[in-house]
C-alpha cells in the first residue's frame, strides 16, 4: 500500500499519471474506475486537513508481482470524540475476488488497533454487495443498522479477529 497525496490525486483528477510512473508503479486495467475518480476530491480534502499523513488518509493498494494499483483503502479521517475511524475500500473488478481486500484490510486494521486511541473502526456497504458484507462479517464487525440500502457496520477492538 502507498498512501495517496494531495498531488497524487490532483494529477490522477488530470489523467496524468507520470508522477505513479515515476515512482514504478502502473495503472491496473481499469485502475482509475469511476469510484476512485469520484472519491479523490474526498481524499483532497482530508489530505488538506493534515500537517502530513497520519495514516487515518487514504491508500493505494498495490499488487506486488507487478506493481499495478488495483484499488484503494483507508479512513475517511479519525474522530476524536468518537474514537473511531470509517473505514473505506475498492478494488478494480479484474481483480475482484482475488484476495486483494482482505489482505489490505487485514493489514489496515492490525495497524489502527495498534494505536491507543482507537476503539472501533466503523464501516458501510450497499446490502447488495455480498462481497463486502461477508468480508466484514468475517472481520467480526457487527452490523448496527440497514438503512436506504445501506448496512452500517462498527468493529470494536476487542472483537477484532487477529491472523
Amino acid at each position: 500500500m502507498i498512501p495517496f497525496t494531495i498531488q497524487i490525486c490532483k494529477s490522477i483528477l488530470q489523467d496524468d499519471f507520470n508522477d505513479l510512473f515515476k515512482m514504478g508503479l502502473k495503472k491496473g486495467l481499469s485502475w482509475p474506475d469511476d469510484d476512485v475518480k469520484e472519491t479523490l476530491p474526498k481524499i483532497i480534502n482530508n489530505l488538506s486537513k493534515v500537517e502530513s499523513p497520519t495514516g487515518f488518509e487514504s491508500w493505494m493498494i498495490i499488487k506486488s508481482d507487478t506493481l499495478e494499483i488495483i484499488g484503494d483503502l483507508g479512513f475517511k479521517g479519525f474522530n476524536y470524540e468518537q474514537e473511531n475511524a470509517d473505514i473505506g475500500y475498492g478494488i478494480i473488478k479484474e481483480e475482484r475476488r482475488k484476495g486483494y481486500a482482505e489482505e489490505a484490510v487485514t493489514g489496515l486494521l492490525k495497524w489502527a488497533f495498534m494505536k491507543e486511541s482507537v476503539k472501533e473502526i466503523t464501516a458501510n456497504c450497499l446490502a447488495e454487495n455480498t462481497s463486502s458484507v461477508n468480508l466484514l462479517r468475517k472481520f467480526n464487525f457487527i452490523e448496527l443498522r440497514t438503512e436506504n440500502e445501506m448496512i452500517y457496520w462498527k468493529l470494536g477492538n476487542k472483537n477484532f479477529k487477529r491472523k
